[in-house]
C-alpha cells in the first residue's frame, strides 16, 4: 500500500490543480513516501451522483485511504469553496476516512480573493473526516506554469512556502509512526 494517498477534486484535464498536485507528490516522493494518485475523473459519474457507496471504485479508494499514513487533498476553487464533485466523492467515504492522519489541503484559485477557502471549506471537511488538517497550500493559477509541469512553480516564495509545507507534512507523518 501507498504511504500517501493524493486526491485531486478537478473536473478539468489538464487542471493547474493536478499540475501543483504532481509537483508535490514529487517532493513527497523524494522524501522517501509511496503515493497514490487518484482524480475525480478515475470515479464514474454514476457512482458519484447516484451516490454508489458500494461501488468497488468508491471501496478501494476508501481502502487506500484507510491504509495510508497521510493524504494530500487539492481542488480549484468554485463559488469560494471545493468542487461539488470532490464533495460528491468525499460523501461517499466512511465518515472517519481521515482518521488520525495529517492532511495537507491544497487549493487554487483566480486570485487572493478566495485565500481563505482553505480555512472555511476545505479545512473543515478535512475536519469532518477526522483528519489533522495541516495549514495547507493556497495558489493563484498565474503561479502555475502549466506549460512546465515538471517546474511548474518560479516564484521563490512560493517555492519555499511549498517546500515548507511538505516539509511540515513529511514530519507530521513520521511522529505518528
Amino acid at each position: 500500500m501507498s504511504d500517501i494517498v493524493i486526491l485531486s477534486g478537478s473536473p478539468a484535464i489538464p487542471s493547474r490543480t493536478d499540475i501543483s498536485l504532481k509537483h508535490i507528490q514529487s517532493l513527497v516522493e523524494n522524501a522517501g513516501f509511496t503515493t497514490a494518485y487518484f482524480s475525480i475523473t478515475d470515479f464514474s459519474a454514476d457512482d458519484l451522483f447516484q451516490g454508489k457507496y458500494n461501488s468497488e471504485d468508491i471501496s478501494k479508494l476508501s481502502e487506500r485511504i484507510q491504509a495510508a499514513r497521510g493524504v494530500i487533498i487539492g481542488s480549484p476553487v468554485y463559488k469560494a469553496s471545493y468542487t461539488g464533485v470532490l464533495k460528491a466523492l468525499i460523501d461517499l467515504l466512511p465518515e472517519g476516512a481521515f482518521k488520525g492522519k495529517p492532511v495537507l489541503p491544497i487549493m487554487i484559485g483566480g486570485s487572493n480573493r478566495h485565500l481563505l477557502a482553505i480555512d472555511y471549506a476545505l479545512k473543515p471537511l478535512i475536519s469532518i473526516l477526522k483528519g489533522e488538517p495541516l495549514q495547507g497550500i493556497y495558489f493563484v493559477d498565474k503561479e502555475i506554469d502549466k506549460q512546465n509541469p515538471e517546474n511548474p512553480i518560479n516564484d521563490l516564495h512560493l517555492i519555499d512556502r511549498v517546500q515548507s509545507q511538505v516539509q511540515e507534512f513529511v514530519e507530521a507523518i513520521q511522529l505518528r509512526n
